[in-house]
């Protein structure tokens, strides 16, 4: 809980949104630049509940180190070793919004934790969106997207998106206001759960 005095009460679709998750915790996979952490905070928000972020617990196990300094310092079958075992430690601490790393779906086991003790939500962006978004950032700190960087996301993505499509559910991410896919989100935990939905919130 946030625990703040600006925070309102829930609304009642969100309090039964809340209810029916019990601990679990609501995961949010998807590519790099799919809006992951900026929705993933909003959603947050709106069950009052908390944000985490794997790749920043990933940070923060490591004095600060940043994602590509791991990568360069003790290489990527390190970081995707640690990745799934900080994964699994934040699933036992739910009900949570946990925003995961591009390749953190990829892999079995934390694919089967999520099942598990989450409810996976893939942001499902196309090529343009994400080439977009990317282009905001220097791809220094994206080490998966090195070289030619729209013939790195289209590889990304003949690899990621087909397991990303085991997720429970899939919400597509664009270039609409946050608060509408945050809602696009509640609609389809809300139906998945059995959750009455407000038609003002419910996916056009």
């Amino acid at each position: 809980m946030t625990g703040t005095a600006e925070v309102t009460a829930l609304a009642p679709q969100e309090a039964a949104l809340n209810a029916a998750l019990g601990r679990r915790s609501i995961v949010l996979v998807g590519m790099m630049g799919a809006g992951k952490s900026s929705i993933g905070r909003r959603l947050a928000q709106r069950l009052h509940v908390r944000f985490v972020d794997a790749d920043a617990e990933i940070e923060a196990g490591h004095a600060g180190m940043t994602i590509p300094e791991i990568f360069v310092t003790y290489g990527e079958p390190y970081f995707r070793s640690g990745e799934v075992r900080v994964i699994a430690r934040l699933l036992d601490e739910g009900p949570q919004v946990l925003a995961t790393g591009g390749g953190a779906y990829m892999n079995a086991a934390t694919r089967a934790a999520i099942a598990q003790k989450g409810i996976s939500v893939w942001l499902k962006a196309d090529f343009e969106v994400l080439m977009k978004r990317v282009k905001r950032r220097s791809t220094t700190d994206r080490p998966m997207l090195q070289g030619d960087v729209a013939q790195r996301i289209r590889q990304l993505m003949d690899e990621r998106y087909p397991v990303y499509a085991e997720a429970d559910l899939t919400v597509l991410s664009r270039d609409v206001a946050h608060e509408m896919i945050v809602n696009e989100i509640i609609a389809a935990l809300s139906k998945r759960l059995g959750v009455a939905t407000r038609p003002s919130e419910a996916a056009p």
